[in-house]
């Protein structure tokens, strides 16, 4: 199950690699928060069913998640990707999936994380701060705004000249698009635990 808002290129990436054979799973379901999100157009491409749960359309973002919950739970979804997904996740529905909600950030958690840190706004701060590397982190989701166990992460570096616009598209063509199937990968094989706090990679699998 995939929640996405804008363009799905990390959803794009992940079932290219679903095509390949490389992931032994499948995107059940994508929901948008965004009714003119691209990755719906994306999604009804292939053929997985597509759902917007804007929250305009809720009474409040509760309501909102509790569609959110009963579409994951139709769709009997092991996990659930946030390719994209700019809404907060209510509590309860992280209650429901623990350990089972899998986020990508583009910046190098825990820097440039938390309220305020999405989109080229990250990439903004990371070159405002005059830091020399940056890249992508995917981690579980839990209570907090991109404090969860952290299960991945790549890096780069930040070039000479760099606009929040370029860095923002070396991150996602070199790192994004690449880590967070490799993740989805080791997941559906099972590979990736959380033991005692800790995220736990089994023997030989990526990391």
């Amino acid at each position: 199950m995939a929640l996405v808002s804008g363009g799905g290129s990390n959803l794009a990436a992940i079932t290219e690699r679903i095509d390949g054979g490389d992931i032994s799973g499948d995107v059940v379901a994508v929901i948008s928060s965004n009714a003119e999100a691209y990755a719906l157009t994306r999604a009804r491409a292939r053929g997985i069913p597509a759902y917007v749960c804007a929250r305009k359309d809720y009474e409040s973002g509760e309501a909102r998640d509790r569609e959110i919950l009963r579409i994951v739970q139709k769709h009997n979804a092991d996990y659930i990707l946030l390719a994209g997904y700019l809404g907060i996740i209510s509590p309860f529905l992280i209650d429901a999936y623990p350990y089972k909600i899998v986020n990508i950030h583009p910046a190098l958690l825990p820097k440039f994380g938390g309220k305020g840190f999405f989109g080229i706004h990250v990439h903004e701060a990371v070159i405002a701060a005059g830091e020399k590397e940056s890249g992508a982190t995917v981690h579980f989701v839990d209570s907090g705004t991109d404090t969860g166990l952290i299960i991945a992460q790549r890096s780069l570096k930040v070039e000479d000249g760099d606009t929040p616009q370029t860095l923002q598209h070396r991150i996602l063509e070199n790192i994004e698009h690449k880590l967070f199937p490799d993740v989805v990968r080791a997941l559906c094989n099972d590979e990736i635990k959380v033991e005692n706090g800790k995220v736990v990679f089994a023997a030989g699998s990526f990391k």
